[in-house]
């Protein structure tokens, strides 16, 4: 078998994409499939709780389409079918006038009369409409589901909960920030060994004549290349909120290998898998910087170049040649982006290294460590005084006055009435006891707490967006249209910040150079000062 037909089977349009019993077998690819097996943390955490359980009990196995529930639940049900019945597909029904809904009763009227134990693969959607909608007969169950959906918790008695959104791919607890199921499923595809259908395939298929696909093959190998495709991946994860499936990163693999082009443009090009979408935005053909336009420009008008000679002349080694055709000047930057901390040739291609660096998951890490495992030390608590005061903080308060921006420090902009604006002198701190307390884990997000007058605001959920946007207004943007998902979460907070202003005993009004105070001294007595 050729390297790029044995690589459809990665392609989310193949059969083997969905683990059934209906496809045909083909024992090449079977073997490839279960090669690539990466045995994740939900699926060891669901073989110990599938080997526990008892008669009467549910296992529910929740998420999101094409994360593996199938492959998970066929592979077990091989083994426990005679002591434990499994519903694969709570999404269909067994009778065409019967709705999804009515097969889960169905099952769980059957679990109940037989008592053996149930396992169900069910998506959240599904979940969440089956707590609304199913019979009340099954009342019991559908109140531990919106308990689980609420707080993420349930009677462990009877039913237990297993969800994909709790086990991420990616860890950010190290100071590598990487992914142990994607790092493992990129080295199998790429691992220099027979035991590798792949690069069997690939060693057969060298002199082929499909030099494109080699190439790429080649470059995915090198670890550098695959550490730089991870990092890609976690921006999308943090950036764009995308799930990442093992369905969709087998698909995106097959796109960057047999796509129509080298993989540096694969990587960026437009295509119908979702993780390929959303990194198109982090292409670095859009950064502009003074470094990468003069290359464009001198490649653009042919400019000699010692040094690019010779990088170009090396890369026929990976027999890619500069032809402004195939490999464009885009292309280029592309590659020198993949390649960023390999040294190769010349290393011409380090001189735009400087560019790629992105610095903001490094800190989204940093601070979502610092705050998740904050535990009152006094190096940590340093670390967190100084993030809340020059980037919470601050933000907050600049954008709180964007329309004032001539208060004094701690004073909050709450009105304009006609040239008179009103507003309040405020202490904003972080609540360090809250931080402690905080038991919430997301890798989306980590919660910050902000006390105002002693009053604590509800958590603040940063984003790696949230904390851009901040980073940002505290170097002086002001927020526009193009930031309204992010700026929806500054809006609230300053509203929070805006109501406790109101009962303020003390305010003020401001108009061309004059400040005037406003202090309540009781219930009908008001004093007037700065006047």
């Amino acid at each position: 078998m050729k390297l790029r037909e044995g690589l459809s089977a990665l392609s989310k349009s193949s059969p083997y994409a969905v683990t059934t019993n209906l496809r045909a077998n083909f024992p090449e690819l079977d073997a490839l499939k279960e090669y690539l097996f990466v045995e994740t943390d939900i699926e060891r955490e669901f073989r110990n709780k599938i080997s526990n359980l008892a008669p009467r009990q549910i296992l529910f196995l929740c998420g999101s389409s094409g994360d593996g529930k199938s492959e998970i639940m066929t592979r077990y049900n091989h083994q426990y079918s005679e002591t434990i019945d499994f519903h694969l597909d709570a999404t269909h029904s067994f009778h065409p006038k019967n709705t999804a809904i009515d097969t889960l009763d169905e099952v769980f009227s059957k679990h109940k009369k037989d008592g053996r134990p149930l396992v169900v693969g069910i998506n959240i959607g599904m979940l969440g409409n089956y707590a609304e909608e199913g019979s009340w007969q099954h009342v019991d169950i559908r109140q531990t589901i919106k308990q689980f959906l609420n707080t993420k918790k349930a009677d462990q008695t009877t039913c237990y909960y297993l969800d994909f959104e709790s086990f991420p791919k990616f860890d950010l607890s190290t100071d590598v920030h990487t992914s142990d199921f994607l790092k493992q499923l990129l080295s199998k595809v790429t691992a220099n060994t027979d035991e590798n259908p792949i690069f069997r395939m690939y060693k057969q298929g060298v002199d082929n004549g499909d030099r494109m696909l080699s190439t790429n093959y080649q470059l995915l190998s090198i670890a550098q290349v695959q550490d730089v495709i991870l990092e890609l991946l976690l921006r999308a994860r943090l950036e764009k909120d995308q799930f990442i499936t093992a369905r969709s990163l087998l698909d995106f693999i097959h796109i960057l290998l047999t796509g129509p082009d080298y993989i540096f443009d694969n990587l960026f090009n437009n295509s119908d898998n979702e993780l390929g979408m959303k990194i198109t935005d982090f292409d670095p053909c859009a950064i502009r910087s003074k470094n990468l336009d003069m290359f464009i420009l001198q490649r653009q008008l042919e400019l000699p170049s010692e040094d690019f000679e010779q990088f170009s002349t090396d890369l026929l080694e990976f027999e890619i040649s500069y032809d402004c055709k195939k490999v464009t000047k885009y292309s280029l930057v592309r590659l020198f982006y993949l390649i960023k901390d390999l040294k190769f040739s010349n290393n011409f291609h380090h001189k735009f290294r400087q560019e790629f660096n992105n610095s903001l998951i490094g800190n989204y890490a940093k601070f979502w460590n610092l705050n998740n495992n904050y535990e009152g030390g006094l190096t940590e608590k340093a670390e967190l005084k100084d993030f809340y005061k020059n980037v919470v903080l601050t933000s907050i308060n600049l954008y709180a006055n964007r329309n004032a921006t001539n208060l004094h420090k701690d004073e909050f902009f709450i009105s304009a009435h006609g040239n008179w604006k009103l507003t309040a002198e405020l202490e904003l701190s972080a609540d360090y006891g809250a931080i402690k307390k905080s038991e919430e884990l997301k890798l989306g997000y980590f919660n910050a707490y902000i006390k105002v007058a002693d009053k604590l605001l509800e958590p603040i959920p940063i984003s790696i967006n949230l904390l851009d946007l901040m980073y940002r207004i505290v170097r002086g943007y002001r927020p526009n249209k193009h930031d309204k998902n992010t700026v929806v979460l500054l809006d609230e907070i300053v509203d929070q910040i805006v109501e406790i202003a109101n009962a303020s005993n003390t305010l003020y009004l401001h108009a061309d150079n004059l400040r005037i105070k406003l202090k309540q001294v009781d219930k009908d007595d008001i004093e007037v000062s700065g006047v």
